[in-house]
Order: structure tokens, then C-alpha cells, then sequence
């Protein structure tokens, strides 16, 4: 699809003004529509485990600029890595797979962080930092810095690719979440996303957005 979409018309000069405006209405327009979730949700996690409902972290954003991306909080307070630590196998387990573990198998996330990750909600304080224009509605997944740096390690292959995705601000959702997400080694997400970040078109964007929702049910 993105090699199809690559000369698509409506990109270049004219893509990243009419994608902001769009950015700014669609985001406008789901905080309205999801801001009951948001709400319970908020309250859900506050009452589930002792902390803040919303999670702040710095992420890499357009030409590798870090900035503040929000979600709901789904793990317990304090080290998790030191807790996760105590389960050697399942640590072992983590590294091996790309920091990414099965959500019942993962000792970190609280019992009402799983249903957000399962149904995607714990995303949705993420319509903030498309307002704020930090990310996008779509866009290549929002990278830590020593998630890439460690990547970029492991699989030098993909130091390049690495280079092409943070030239584009990263999305709420994008190719790699309508793929398959956590399922996807790091491999194939960075060329899911380099792709992306090369090939930018409003319909590929649109085809991502028509897919996102059936993705998201899949896991409910």
C-alpha cells in the first residue's frame, strides 16, 4: 500500500499545512467524543493503584527533538524494571523481544492497566500532544532515546531507518499499530515506519485511519 501511495499528489509542500489542520480538527473533534472514557478512565486508575492517572515521558519527536507525550497510567509506581527483575525468565523474556512483553504475563501493569493497553484507551491523553502539535493523528510510533539507541545497537541495519522516521512527527496511530503492534520486532516496525516517513501522502493516512479502529477491536 505505501509503495502504491507513493506518488500520491497530496504530499510534499502542500501535506504538512493541510495534515496540521486536519490534526487539529480530528483531535478537536475525539476529545469531545472520548472526553466521558477519559474521564472514567482517570478516575479508574486513580482508584485502582496509588499514583497519577496520567504517565508523562519524554519521547523523540520531529528531528529528534524530545517532548513531554501523555498517556494514562498502566503500571505500578516505583521501579518496575527492578520488579519485572524478579522474574528472570520473563526478564530474559523482555530483552529477547524488544522491550515488549504479553500484557498477562507482564507483573508490571495494574489489573485496570490491562484493559486500557488491551482496548488502546490508555493512549487517548495522546489527543493532547496532537493539539499541542507534538505528534500527529498518524505517524510513525513515539520512540524514547535509549529505546532507539539500544535498538540501534542491537539491529545496526536499522541506524538508517532510525534517521528517516524522525524527520516526521510521530502519531497517535500508524502503520506499525495496524500491523500488529506489540506482535512486531523492532526490525520490521522501523521499516514499517521509515516507509512511512517516506511515502507520506493524506491517503496513506486516510487508509491507516479507516484501519485503526478494526485494530483496535481486535484486541478487545
Amino acid at each position: 500500500m505505501l509503495n502504491i501511495l507513493k506518488n500520491n499528489p497530496m504530499k510534499g509542500d502542500a501535506y504538512r499545512p493541510l495534515k496540521r489542520i486536519i490534526d487539529l480538527v480530528g483531535s478537536t473533534v475525539a476529545l469531545i467524543l472520548f472526553f466521558p472514557v477519559l474521564v472514567l478512565a482517570g478516575i479508574l486508575v486513580k482508584l485502582s493503584s496509588p499514583g497519577p492517572a496520567i504517565f508523562t515521558q519524554k519521547r523523540v519527536g520531529t528531528d529528534g527533538k524530545e517532548f513531554t507525550f501523555y498517556k494514562f497510567r498502566t503500571m505500578f509506581i516505583g521501579n518496575n524494571d527492578e520488579r519485572l527483575k524478579r522474574y528472570p525468565k520473563l526478564w530474559e523474556k523482555y530483552k529477547k523481544s524488544d522491550w515488549k512483553l504479553p500484557l498477562d504475563e507482564d507483573p508490571r501493569i495494574t489489573s485496570i492497566g490491562k484493559k486500557l493497553r488491551n482496548w488502546t484507551i490508555d493512549e487517548f491523553p495522546q489527543i493532547l500532544n496532537v493539539l499541542k502539535g507534538d505528534m500527529s493523528l498518524v505517524g510513525p510510533r513515539a520512540y524514547r532515546k535509549i529505546e532507539l539507541k539500544e535498538q540501534g545497537e542491537k539491529y545496526p541495519k536499522t541506524k538508517k531507518l532510525i534517521k528517516t522516521i524522525v524527520t516526521v512527527k510521530p502519531g497517535l496511530t500508524g502503520p506499525w499499530q495496524v500491523s500488529g503492534r506489540n506482535e512486531i520486532l523492532f526490525p520490521k516496525r522501523a521499516k514499517l515506519d521509515s516507509d512511512y516517513a517516506q511515502t507520506l501522502s493524506l491517503l496513506n493516512d486516510l487508509v491507516i485511519l479507516i484501519k485503526t479502529p478494526a485494530a483496535m477491536f481486535s484486541k478487545w
